[in-house]
């Protein structure tokens, strides 16, 4: 069994270019969007949702087959065509360029393989079945759901704010370490799930930073 290493990848305004347009492709296209890539798929055809997100702008659409050279720039591909024989000529370009490449006929053909995604703001976890199966990924993933709420997304941001101006405040590295690990120990989460919690304003939190420095 392949073990793969677990990353996340800064894809704000890179190229990525996915082979395919059907139903696999779009599945694959959500999550780049979502993290603002610069998506082109070249492809004969779109699915209704990729159609309608290249009419957004969202993304670029080549239409036509694949063709040799059109990877070339990107830094990640997908091989999401229909055709075996496709995916596996985007494979081998992609691994002549050095470039990672995910194929969805058979993912032993690729270099990477796409997890599961659940989403709390500035939380994310991602859920590999190492290429057992999408489907049992899609349903632990949302088991995980149940599990982590949508407080999760104004805690990760309350803590934050508060890491940043602690940052901002305080010079030494030894206090600044000491305040973090007090972070760490706030109550905040609990309130926030019971709807108790209210929002710190700047002045409280230069108080809470002042007041905790020492141990």
């Amino acid at each position: 069994m392949s073990k793969y290493l677990p990353i996340m990848l800064d894809v704000q305004g890179r190229l990525v270019v996915m082979i395919g347009g059907g139903a696999v492709a779009e599945r694959k296209a959500a999550p780049l969007l979502e993290a603002g890539a610069e998506l082109v798929i070249v492809s004969p055809a779109l699915s209704g949702t990729l159609s309608a997100a290249a009419a957004e702008g969202r993304l670029k659409w080549v239409s036509r087959p694949y063709a040799p050279g059109d990877l070339q720039g990107a830094v990640l591909v997908y091989a999401a065509s229909s055709d075996r024989a496709v995916n596996e000529a985007v494979a081998g370009e992609a691994r002549m360029l050095g470039l990672p490449v995910n194929v969805a006929s058979h993912a032993e053909a690729g270099s990477f393989i796409t997890p599961g995604i659940l989403r709390r703001g500035r939380l994310t976890v991602a859920v590999s079945t190492s290429g057992a199966g999408p489907s049992a990924a899609a349903q632990i993933t949302a088991q995980i759901a149940g599990l982590l709420g949508e407080e999760y997304e104004p805690y990760l941001d309350f803590l934050y704010e508060l890491r940043t101006e602690i940052k901002r405040l305080e010079p030494s590295p030894e206090v600044r370490a000491r305040l973090l690990r007090k972070l760490g120990k706030l109550d905040v989460l609990n309130k926030m799930r019971q709807g108790t919690f209210l929002p710190w304003t700047s002045e409280v939190i230069e108080s809470w930073i002042a007041c905790n420095r020492e141990e």
